[in-house]
Parts: C-alpha cells; structure tokens; sequence
C-alpha cells in the first residue's frame, strides 16, 4: 500500500509544478510496465505503476479515457494496439487536467483518426482527420492552458468541450455519459460511464491510495468529493453478495465496485461531519490536527511524507468547509 501511495505522489508532483524543479531530478518512468485487465463488455483497465487509464474497443474503434503521463505515452500506445490491433483510435476523453491523466495526450492523439470521411475531411485537412478527437470539460481546457507548467503543446488540448452537466456519444454498440462533477477533484472533473459495459471510469474524484485530494486553488472541495462520490454510488449497482455488478476504475488504485466505493465515501462523509462540529465550536486548525480526527483511517490512507500528507488532507478539508460557498448542499 505505502509503495502505491508513493506512486500517486509522484502522479500529484506532476501536475502542481516541474518535479525536476522540486527534487533536484525528473523521476525515472523507465522501469515502469504497463499491463492491462479486461473489465467487462467492451471496457480495459490500462495499469501502469500509480496511473490508471481505460480504453473501450469495439467495431467502432477505440476509445480512450486518460492517457497517463508523457514518458509512458509510447509504452501506452503499444498496449493499445496489442488489444486493439489495427483498430483506430477515435476518441480521448480528459476526466481533469492534471498530467498524469492528460500527459500522453501529444502522441496519443495523433495516433488516431477522426471519424471525418468525404468532403467534409477535404475542408477540414487531413491533419485535422488523422488525429482523435479529444473531449473534456471546458475548465479542463482552461485549466491546461493557464495551471500546467509548461504549457502542454496544441496537438494535446481539448478538440470538444462543454458546459453543461453531462455529455454523451455512443460508440461501440453503447451509450456512452460523460458526467461532470462540480467543484470535486478539481473544477473540471468528469465521470465516464460506460452503459452497456456498466463500467465507470471516475478520474481522481475517487481514489482509493489515500485521503481524498482536493485541489481548492483549483476549484476542488471536499463537499464536491462527496457529492461526486454519492454520484458514483447512485450510479452502481451490485451483483451477488453486493459483488461486482458495476465495475468502478479509479484515477489511482485498485478496481472498485460499489461496496469499496460506499465504504470510501462513508469513510469521507464521517471525517466532513466530524470537521463540521469541530468549526461549529469555534476550533483552530492547529487544535483539530492536534485531535487527529483522522486516527482510525490514518493505517489505511494516512501519510506523514510526500506530496499528500495527513496534514495537508485536514488542512484542504478544513479550509473547504470552513468557506460559506463550500459548505453541504447536498448532506448525505
């Protein structure tokens, strides 16, 4: 378990600044090996160390969710096409913008094709249909223009944004939803639910390595995750013994289902109301880490290192919930 967290702070360094910059080294992807496990229906899981992704392949293609980061892009794309074959990609979809999740993008992209033919692919030029299309929210294009240092080049942005609560497509026999969840992760961050396949693939709105990351110079929130993660269980549902049924891909971590997922959430919902009544009764930040209201979770998500440390979890939560804006709107 510490060996995962570990690997997710790496993931978590890459997206807030240069890691070169903060370690005195880049870190070394070369001994990283990428291995995939088919889901169910149509959908893979994509593992490679700390990164998740996933991949729908099907008559009409392929379809992308997340493409890990820059240095495993090449070692990502061939386990693509040991799956898929000759298959094109025709979609990316972006669950948020950080770079272990949007880093691939530039040479993932390019290695597929749009689904353009006729006239309409001779207006548009053949670079603009030899290439997949990539879709996200559109604070997630804001956010890979104006947060990632360096800027990520055209080839890797958004082609298909949007604004609203949900967007969907079908695509290899199945409805296709791409839900967003304000305020969570990030402000930008999506849910993809595969219907048919019944498998969602949930971005880093639910991790199961550490306490919940919220980003809140980011548009994150803790009440966000939660409400993010009630979607998710709203959206599940149970095969025997409360066994498998849907089938849950987290940003990092093991595949879930809907009982791993509830006890996460029930975990967060707990530890939200307990920082609640600590607020309520006018404590200090200093005085509620000082309780460690976080004890019986710390064996299993805690850390007192790294990039996400225990601390810095309490700290994003009491700053989140002490804030007016940000306090429940949805209790559950």
């Amino acid at each position: 378990m510490r060996a995962f967290a570990a690997g997710i702070v790496v993931a978590a360094l890459l997206t807030a600044a240069p890691v070169r910059a903060q370690t005195g080294a880049a870190p070394d992807f070369s001994n990283i090996e990428i291995h995939s496990l088919h889901v169910q229906g149509s959908v893979w899981m994509i593992v490679g160390g700390p990164f998740n992704a996933a991949v729908s392949i099907g008559n009409d293609g392929v379809l992308v969710v997340d493409t890990m980061v820059e240095p495993l892009a090449d070692k990502f794309l061939a386990e693509i096409r040991k799956l898929a074959g000759d298959k094109p990609i025709r979609y990316v979809i972006n669950t948020h913008f950080h770079a272990d999740h949007t880093g691939g993008n530039a040479k993932v992209i390019p290695a597929g094709q749009s689904i353009i033919a006729g006239n309409f692919a001779a207006q548009v030029g053949a670079a603009a249909a030899n290439q997949a299309n990539v879709i996200a929210h559109e604070n997630t294009q804001i956010r890979m223009m104006s947060d990632l240092k360096p800027a990520p080049p055209f080839i890797a942005m958004p082609t298909d944004t949007f604004f609203t609560e949900a967007k969907d497509l079908y695509f290899n026999g199945e409805a296709v939803q791409i839900l967003h969840q304000p305020s969570a992760h990030t402000d930008g961050d999506v849910i993809v639910f595969f219907r048919k396949s019944d498998v969602i693939v949930a971005g880093d709105v639910y991790i199961n390595t550490t306490f919940p990351i919220v980003q809140l110079d980011q548009g994150g929130s803790f009440q966000g995750i939660i409400d993010a993660l009630n979607r998710i269980v709203d959206l599940t549902v149970p095969a025997e013994k409360q066994e498998g049924g849907t089938y849950v891909i987290p940003g990092h971590g093991h595949l879930a289902d809907e009982a791993d997922v509830v006890e996460y959430r029930d975990m967060n919902t707990i530890l939200r109301d307990r920082f609640l009544d600590a607020i309520k009764k006018g404590r200090t930040l200093e005085q509620i880490k000082a309780s460690r209201p976080v004890l019986d979770y710390e064996g299993r998500y805690g850390a007192t290192s790294g990039f996400w440390t225990t601390d810095n979890f309490i700290e994003a939560a009491y700053r989140s919930l002490s804030q007016p804006a940000k306090k429940t709107s949805q209790v559950r």
